[in-house]
């Protein structure tokens, strides 16, 4: 097997078929084919099934895509180290983050980690969905996973608590409310956006909200959790969501506390077995910051008001 026909494998992955990842390699479509029916002929398997025009990954294929990244990202290590100064950390640093946790602690932990090692680089794009987690890591799309917690973490990956994000109430703009918290017992006869039972922040919400005695209209059930805010800016309902979106949208939201405050903790998932060099450094630095107790406490709790956490989190490291 040649680095090449690894290469040239993944960009059909990616491309989602021969003329994208031609186009994407700049090469030609028949060097694509040529080189992927070589990788295919040496291993002795399909990778692929063609279906008219299309390709879907074999059972086979889905297994290369993990350990094929992992050596690409390996080969690109080594040549950088070759060109860097003594002692350098360079390489790239792969993490994907559920969007509502894009800021706060791992925001400041790459920040860091870029000031320490400059000669590094980081990749931090978005996690669409925290259910599939393990399979971007194990498919080798990142290193690095933030999501909320618990998480159904396979066999051999390891979970690091990050922190707590609070879940405000949040109102169309125009809402008249009170200063303040507001109470669950003392809610607004307002439809409500929530997200479907069954996610144990949905249940928690709900659950909460009917032990206080309060009877909500529900407006909307989405499982888009990224449409509640859009959804309560269009005037459908208010909606509970993570602190870092309800503070995004200053005037176009009235926004409030609740009692007692909704909690729901977060962290960093990863393969310890299959960690490049420049990822164990990173884990050395989240290690480092967690311990180190005279970092502020980015949820900024409110000591007067009461916490729920939502069940089953997960405060240890798996």
């Amino acid at each position: 097997m040649e680095f090449r026909q690894m290469e040239y494998f993944l960009a059909v992955v990616e491309n989602k078929g021969i003329n994208g990842a031609a186009a994407a390699l700049g090469v030609a479509q028949p060097t694509v084919s040529q080189a992927l029916r070589g990788l295919e002929r040496e291993l002795g398997v399909r990778l692929f099934h063609r279906i008219g025009r299309g390709m879907v990954l074999s059972a086979a294929g889905r297994s290369l895509v993990g350990p094929s990244r992992q050596v690409l990202r390996d080969v690109a290590a080594a040549a950088e180290q070759l060109t860097a100064s003594d002692g350098a950390i360079v390489g790239r640093l792969d993490i994907m983050a559920f969007p509502a946790l894009t800021s706060g602690t791992i925001v400041d932990l790459i920040a860091e980690f870029c000031r320490r090692y400059p000669q590094a680089r980081v990749r931090f794009s978005e996690l669409e969905r925290e259910d599939n987690l393990e399979s971007l890591i194990r498919d080798g799309h990142c290193e690095f996973a933030v999501a909320h917690l618990p998480l159904e973490a396979g066999e051999g990956l390891e979970i690091v608590e990050l922190g707590e994000q609070e879940y405000r109430l949040v109102y169309p703009a125009g809402t008249e409310l009170p200063e303040g918290p507001v109470r669950l017992s003392e809610m607004p006869d307002i439809p409500m956006v929530f997200v479907p039972r069954g996610a144990a922040m949905g249940d928690a919400i709900e659950d909460s909200i009917r032990k206080a005695g309060t009877r909500t209209e529900l407006a909307v059930v989405t499982e888009q959790r990224e449409s509640r805010l859009p959804m309560v800016i269009a005037g459908l309902g208010g909606s509970l969501v993570e602190r870092s979106v309800a503070k995004s949208m200053p005037g176009q939201v009235v926004e409030r506390a609740c009692e007692p405050r909704f909690l729901r903790a977060y962290g960093l998932a990863f393969d310890p077995s299959t960690l490049s060099p420049v990822g164990q450094v990173f884990v050395n630095l989240v290690h480092e910051y967690l311990s180190d107790e005279s970092l502020p406490d980015e949820s900024l709790p409110d000591e007067s008001l009461p916490d729920e956490r939502l069940p089953d989190e997960r405060r240890s490291q798996h």
